[in-house]
């Protein structure tokens, strides 16, 4: 028993410690050692096969106790009006002024900061943009009752109406993109040159020249993000990811919530 109890243990060591590396191959193989070590758990303590099937196959439902206990009650506003708001205090986001720094640096200019707010959940964007390329950017807290994350986005709109967007968004986005939305992610932790740098290298994968970018106005930043957001959830209504509360408020659909569950699995086995 000791024997079998040693060797689940340096499983779980080994899983943890490939876990710690950044290049993504090893770390995938992490996770498959916690599949394994939970498999072994369950087979050589539990003293069956199918115990530690049980046990592995625990982790793919995991997801399940946080989509029916929070996601399953959300409720969202139809249409998010943005309002100018406060930047967020250091205890909140610590990084927040640094990679201000880092994005003005690159010849963008602070527009202004705006949020919206709906019961527990809030989001604030620090927007710039970049005339000579007609290039917005923003910082972007998203802050749902006790959870808080943070990204960047660089963005550029066709004058065909397509929306060219690249960011570090730390998870499988939650929705189906809108159709006229091209999104560009890149992997969390790089410095805003590098991610600005990767979408100019995605604009030239889509073959969009500086000639099929359509110019903005500080003016216009605000009431582009809002449509954005709009369009999100009308194409999510139209897919039946999303569906409209007595309130006029939107929660997701069972389907919706099958959906957001395949993507914390690819998030899983993705490793982002």
């Amino acid at each position: 028993m000791i024997s079998n109890v040693l060797i689940v243990a340096a499983a779980v060591v080994l899983s943890i410690a490939l876990r710690s590396y950044h290049q993504p191959v090893i770390r995938r193989a992490g996770t498959i050692g916690i599949f394994v070590s939970s498999f072994l758990a369950g087979w050589l303590i539990g003293g069956h096969v199918l115990i530690g099937v049980a046990f592995a196959s625990s982790w793919l439902l995991l997801p399940w106790l946080e989509i029916l206990t929070r996601v399953r009650k959300l409720r969202l506003p139809m249409r998010r009006i943005l309002e100018s708001r406060p930047p967020p205090p250091k205890s909140v986001f610590p990084d927040f002024e640094e990679l201000t720094g880092e994005i003005e640096a690159e010849q963008f200019e602070h527009v202004e900061d705006v949020g919206w707010e709906h019961d527990s959940q809030q989001q604030f964007f620090r927007v710039f943009y970049q005339d000579a390329s007609s290039t917005a950017s923003a910082i972007c807290l998203v802050e749902q009752e006790e959870i808080g994350f943070s990204y960047v986005s660089v963005t550029s709109r066709g004058a065909d109406g397509a929306t060219y967007m690249t960011w570090n968004y730390p998870f499988s986005y939650g929705l189906r993109l809108a159709p006229n939305l091209k999104l560009h992610r890149v992997a969390p932790g790089g410095t805003f040159s590098e991610i600005l740098s990767e979408h100019r290298l995605f604009l030239d994968r889509q073959h969009v020249g500086v000639d099929a970018v359509a110019p903005q106005t500080s003016t216009s930043l605000r009431s582009h993000i809002e449509d954005d957001m709009y369009d999100q959830i009308v194409h999510n209504l139209d897919r039946g990811l999303l569906v409209k509360t007595a309130d006029d408020t939107i929660r997701y659909s069972a389907r919706g919530m099958v959906f957001l569950w395949f993507q914390f699995l690819r998030d899983l086995v993705r490793l982002s």
